[in-house]
């Protein structure tokens, strides 16, 4: 198997090269053909995405950031009025003003900051990404933790692990296989405000780690009876590492340590 050029290295590129996979997560990114009205894909390459997106989408803009790649992209979709091949980093782009979705084959080495854009952009309504398996499993909570960031985000977004992907479905293969993860952005959120403050300053406490365990992180900033109480109430263990705590769980500390 051909090793990957020194450019391929730098730009983290494993261009997906499996029709099935490509089928499979534009599916996903966009269930029903010509919805979401606009969809945004991160690291085109060489197409292999992009055209199950542009049958399945009424505007997509497919970003590529390899300028030697863009020209061919281009040519391939010129009979589609509704493909607009974006020569740039994705991650300068203004998040549109409008509804949007993301789907794309990302570089394993920026997949932190590609989420983190997702995440912060308000249009953003979901992102199906092909990211590192490691990273979609631990956001997830399939190793049966969870991160700080993923309990942070639960009143306003869902994480899901819809899938594996072997990693010879690439080419060059990557090191290791590839997971699909589905973020979405709730509808309505479960907290606003001065309520998803409060959240946030809760679980940034819990995760600081002081004291070994969440009780006695938590401790830190309420009495212990109430934090007894509100362990109680959520059928959980003192001895619980903040990381096996998930997100409903959370919820329902929150309910009972709020003001």
């Amino acid at each position: 198997m051909a090793r990957p050029t020194s450019r391929a290295r730098t730009l983290s590129q494993n261009f997906l090269a499996d029709r099935a996979t490509a089928e499979h997560v534009a599916r996903l990114a966009a269930p029903d053909r010509g919805h979401p009205p606009l969809l945004l894909e991160v690291g085109a390459g060489r197409g292999a995405l992009t055209e199950p997106l542009a049958r399945r989408s009424r505007e997509l803009h497919a970003y590529e950031i390899d300028a030697r790649l863009v020209p061919g992209l281009r040519a391939r979709f010129a009979s589609a009025p509704h493909v607009r091949v974006v020569a740039g980093d994705f991650l300068a782009a203004r998040p549109p003003h409008r509804p949007f979705s993301v789907a794309g084959n990302v570089p394993f080495s920026r997949t932190a900051d590609i989420v983190d854009w997702c995440l912060s952009a308000p249009g953003c309504t979901d992102a199906t990404l092909l990211t590192q398996l490691e990273y979609a499993r631990k956001r997830t909570g399939d190793y049966g933790r969870w991160t700080l960031l993923t309990v942070r985000t639960w009143p306003s977004h869902t994480w899901r692990l819809a899938g594996r992907v072997d990693r010879y479905r690439f080419r060059p293969a990557p090191r290791v296989d590839a997971g699909l993860l589905r973020i979405r952005r709730r509808p309505v959120p479960l907290l606003t405000g001065a309520a998803l403050r409060g959240w946030t300053d809760l679980v940034e406490l819990g995760f600081s780690g002081v004291g070994g365990s969440l009780h006695a992180s938590l401790r830190r900033a309420h009495p212990r009876r109430r934090v007894d109480a509100a362990f109680r109430a959520a059928r959980l263990d003192p001895g619980l590492l903040v990381g096996e705590v998930a997100p409903d769980r959370w919820l329902r500390l929150y309910e009972e340590l709020a003001p």
